[in-house]
């Protein structure tokens, strides 16, 4: 059965699930600030994207001249971590290769996520180590719903460089070559709910490593820091009362995909026993 792990300083409370190591809370003086996960619009809140990153064609793919078939987003936000470390302002959560996984994603390894508290931002690693006796491919990526009570469209997404906001158009769960632009030379998009009546936007020439939400009436902001991820997203359900931000190693497939997992673009390459390890920081 689940758990739910709390770590917290004076300014920031969070709580994390070890079903897929998920934030079910970020309270910042007082304040709730993590979409609340209401089942009737989006029952997540924050899920982790491991083994890959969003959809692919046709729910497969092929590695070694075998087929196998995966869901979008992969499987490890539906499973259960163990809570290996919890401080009162650190937690790490660790997830193994098994039987199971195995059916899907022929790779060994152990996947760690570590939530750390620092004043005002809680930054969370990730660490993949490759257990496999041969090459490892994966991407990750994170998916956090923020709270927008007033709808979004009360909200802008400031970038931190000046943006030509070119956004791949999605066809289903893949993509299109062909892209739309929402700006040219700027470093701001005032959200409407419209951009999201077919899904996501999905920009994979971001130059910006920093991408902040802002309440139009209060100023008040949470900014996303994500060095070491390629790609970035924007998604909510129409009307919904809250924005994901997502920094992603790899994206969807293309529409014209040739399935090898090897060669999809984003993926990381791990050798034997190799680790990596990728960051992003929410800071308010």
């Amino acid at each position: 059965m689940s758990e739910i792990i709390a770590i917290s300083n004076d300014s920031i409370s969070v709580s994390i699930s070890t079903r897929g190591a998920e934030l079910k809370s970020i309270v910042v003086d007082g304040k709730e600030r993590l979409w609340g996960g209401n089942p009737d619009v989006w029952y997540g809140q924050a899920p982790l994207l491991f083994p890959v990153c969003g959809g692919l064609r046709d729910n497969k793919y092929v590695y070694n001249g075998k087929e196998y078939t995966l869901e979008k987003h992969g499987y490890a936000r539906t499973s259960e971590f163990e809570a290996e470390t919890t401080e009162k302002e650190k937690a790490v959560f660790l997830l193994c290769s098994n039987e199971e996984s195995r059916k899907k994603y022929p790779f060994d390894y152990e996947l760690r996520v570590i939530y750390t508290l620092e004043g005002k931002s809680l930054r969370v690693d990730y660490e993949v180590k490759n257990l496999t006796d041969g090459d490892m491919y994966f991407s990750i990526g994170a998916h956090e719903g923020y709270d927008c009570p007033e709808g979004i469209e009360n909200y802008t997404v400031v970038f931190e460089r000046e943006e030509e906001l070119e956004s791949n158009i999605l066809n289903g769960n893949l993509l299109e070559h062909k892209t739309i632009n929402l700006g040219r030379k700027t470093k701001e998009l005032p959200l409407k709910y419209d951009y999201f009546a077919v899904d996501a936007q999905v920009f994979l020439n971001l130059k910006s490593r920093k991408v902040s939400l802002r309440n139009n009436e209060t100023n008040e902001t949470v900014s996303v820091e994500f060095d070491g991820f390629d790609y970035f997203l924007l998604w909510t359900k129409p009307n919904g009362n809250y924005i994901c931000l997502e920094p992603w190693c790899c994206f969807q497939d293309f529409v014209d995909s040739n399935y090898d997992i090897t060669e999809k673009p984003g993926m990381i390459k791990l050798g034997k026993n190799e680790i990596s390890k990728k960051t992003h920081s929410i800071v308010f």
